[in-house]
C-alpha cells in the first residue's frame, strides 16, 4: 500500500495523536520532534528554521484521505488564529502546493475578495486589510525523530490524564 506522511505541531501531541489515530485512511501516528527550514509564517515575513518542535507524524493512504481533510481535522482541534505553536510540515515537494493552497484559504478567510480587471474575484494574499491573523507555520521538513515507545499512545495507556481538548465531543463532530 502506498502511503504519505505529514507532520503537525501545536497543542499537546498526545491529544493530537489520539485525534488522528481514528481518522479513516490514517495508517499510523507517531509522537516526536521535527526540524524544518525555510518555515514561513503568515505573521512573520522572514523565513525561519525551527528545531526540536514537538509534533506528530501522520502516515496516511492518499487514496483514502486527502491532506486537506487532515488539516481540517487539525484546525477543528486547534484554532489557527491563536498563537499556539501550530505548524504544518511536509516531507514531499508534491504536497507543497496543496498545503499552501489550504493555508492561504485559512489565512484569507473573512477578507474581502479582490476583483481583477477581468472581473474575476480572487483572494489576494498580499491585501493589506487583515481581519484575523493566521498563526500557522508551514515549511519543508528536514528531520523527524520519533519519541521513545513509552511516550507513544500516552492517552491510551493513561486514560485518566486530563486534556485541553474535549476529545469525545471533537470525534463525534467529525464525520467521515
Amino acid at each position: 500500500m502506498y502511503t504519505k506522511k505529514i507532520y503537525f505541531s501545536g497543542g499537546k501531541t498526545c491529544e493530537l495523536q489520539e485525534i488522528f489515530r481514528d481518522v479513516p485512511g490514517v495508517v499510523n501516528v507517531l509522537v516526536g520532534t521535527v526540524a524544518a527550514k525555510n518555515v514561513r509564517s503568515y505573521v512573520e515575513p522572514e523565513p525561519q528554521t525551527v528545531e526540536n518542535i514537538s509534533a506528530i507524524e501522520i502516515e496516511f493512504n492518499p487514496k483514502r484521505r486527502d491532506i486537506s481533510v487532515l488539516m481540517d481535522v487539525l484546525f477543528n482541534a486547534l484554532n489557527p488564529y491563536v498563537e499556539n505553536n501550530l505548524g504544518v510540515y511536509y516531507s514531499s515537494g508534491e504536497d507543497e502546493p496543496q498545503v499552501e493552497l489550504h493555508l492561504n484559504f485559512i489565512a484569507n478567510r473573512g477578507k474581502e475578495p479582490v476583483v481583477s480587471r477581468a472581473c474575476i474575484t480572487v483572494n489576494d494574499p498580499n491585501i493589506d486589510k487583515v481581519v484575523r491573523k493566521c498563526f500557522v507555520r508551514v515549511g519543508r521538513l528536514t528531520n523527524f525523530v520519533a519519541a521513545p515507545e513509552d511516550e507513544q499512545n500516552l492517552l491510551q495507556k493513561h486514560p485518566e490524564l486530563s486534556t485541553d481538548i474535549d476529545l469525545t465531543k471533537l470525534k463525534t463532530s467529525l464525520r467521515f
